[in-house]
């Protein structure tokens, strides 16, 4: 526990109403939707990167674990307090501080909502375009330290694509300030990829630097609906080997169709064995060239209809569908594990089949979601923990779908972390020397071993 001393000197840093130690607020902060729990002994809510800086002064110096998160959508436990300690928590560190039309970029704060910068760069007609699922809740802190992607990735890329430049304090207190503000940079080593992705384990970022795009003239969605999972999940790749470039392209298949159709009631076609989502953008006329290519082939591959979006109230509802997929579904079960492995597009169909006989072999409910055009799947294990032999059965089959993904050539996570939720599986993917390699930056960065404990590294 944090002595009287200790909490004083953490109370005076951010203030009484920054401080959190009432046991519904360590409750609060005690989990993400992964499901081990693990509480804090407090909750620090910093204003300032000072702050910050003073709090992991105290933090080094009395060895206290600290834990950073923004939303808690990480889904693999990387925000779970798991040596207890304090959790520093971005909520109220939320301010775009710059939007620079010219340089094309922005600044933010960790704790400033994806989709809320969205919002605010497309006014300008400017675009960021990395967007998790979790768009309207999780927080630029969190996408950085995640490497967060979604469903644009397949055209734009991910979250490290997009970070100019980084302030970082380190497990030390130091405040250090890597990249810049301009797109070509080499000067010195890629510190800002050093912390992208690093999930809260080496630095806590408190302002980010982004890079924006202009915003596309125009978009369009389509959705390719087939009776045979298999020939949707082929048709994935087809498109790939043809040269096309959607902006997004997602596979649901019948199980995640079915259960949003349930909740939503928006006409999702129940018959359905797998649907595809596809959207274009660039200048209208090509966007219009583009969408009748990707129709046609897709009739060509086998789909039984395709429906193409008129208005933007339709293309709202057909991603309504995919983006309220994990609610809905987390609401069908006491538990909803999302899995988050990556295979190489030819491959998609593959690892379709093999989500299919998993789901048999085990006799549980997966549904199959995808950003299938990067071949991040990521199959919805519907279970109860408190039923053992379907949790057992349930923790077998995560086994054999990340074993079957990292045999395909594929890897651990696309876009959600390995947090405490795929240590076991590390050896699969990264040889010992490389494991080792990543310890030993830890221990020169952190040689207290304070920051975000537990965790993968």
């Amino acid at each position: 526990m944090l002595d009287e001393k200790i909490t004083k000197e953490l109370r005076k840093i951010v203030g009484d109403k920054n401080y959190l130690d009432t046991s519904e607020d360590l409750m609060n902060y005690s989990y993400d939707a992964f499901v081990p729990e693990a509480r804090p002994e407090a909750v620090l809510l910093p204003l300032t990167t000072e702050q910050v800086s003073d709090i992991m002064k105290v933090a080094h110096r009395e060895e206290i674990p600290v834990t950073p998160r923004g939303a808690g959508t990480n889904i693999s436990g990387g925000s779970v307090p798991m040596r207890g300690g304090v959790v520093l928590a971005f909520t109220r560190m939320n301010r775009i501080l710059e939007i620079k039309k010219e340089d094309r970029l922005a600044v933010v704060q960790p704790g400033v909502i994806n989709a809320e910068l969205q919002a605010e760069v497309e006014k300008r007609s400017l675009f960021y375009p990395p967007d998790p699922a979790s768009m309207s809740v999780c927080t630029m802190g969190g996408n950085v330290a995640e490497n967060a992607g979604g469903p644009r990735g397949v055209k734009y890329g991910v979250t490290r694509d997009y970070i100019l430049g980084l302030t970082v304090v380190l497990p030390e207190g130091q405040i250090i300030r890597v990249g810049g503000r301009t797109a070509k940079n080499v000067t010195g080593i890629d510190l800002v990829g050093f912390f992208t992705g690093s999930e809260g384990t080496l630095g806590i970022i408190t302002e980010i630097t982004c890079k924006l795009l202009p915003k596309p003239e125009a978009n369009q969605t389509m959705q390719a609906i087939f009776h045979d999972l298999d020939l949707a999940g082929k048709t994935v790749a087809k498109i790939m080997e043809e040269g096309m470039l959607p902006v997004a392209l997602e596979l649901m298949d019948s199980v995640v169709i079915n259960l949003v159709e349930d909740s939503a009631h928006i006409g999702l076609p129940r018959e359905a064995e797998g649907v595809l989502l596809i959207m274009m953008d660039g200048p209208q006329e090509s966007v219009k060239l583009q969408v009748e290519n990707i129709a046609q082939l897709c009739r060509d591959q086998g789909a039984a209809e395709v429906r193409i979006a008129k208005t933007p109230e339709e293309e709202n509802a057909l991603w309504f569908a995919r983006r309220s997929a994990f609610g809905v579904m987390a609401r069908s079960r006491p538990n909803c594990i999302v899995e988050d492995v990556t295979v190489p597009v030819s491959k998609v169909p593959t690892m379709v089949r093999e989500i299919v006989a998993i789901a048999r072999k085990y006799e549980l409910v997966i549904g199959v979601l995808a950003h299938a055009g990067d071949g991040n799947m990521h199959p919805l294990l519907l279970t109860d923990e408190r039923e053992k032999d379907e949790w057992e059965r349930t923790q077998n089959a995560i086994r054999d779908i990340v074993l079957k993904a990292a045999e395909l050539g594929g890897t651990l996570s696309g876009e959600h972390g390995i947090g405490m939720a795929k240590n076991q599986f590390l050896d699969l993917v990264m040889d010992k020397e490389t494991r080792r390699f990543m310890g030993k930056i830890k221990k020169a960065v952190d040689p207290k071993r304070i920051l975000n404990p537990g965790k993968f590294v």
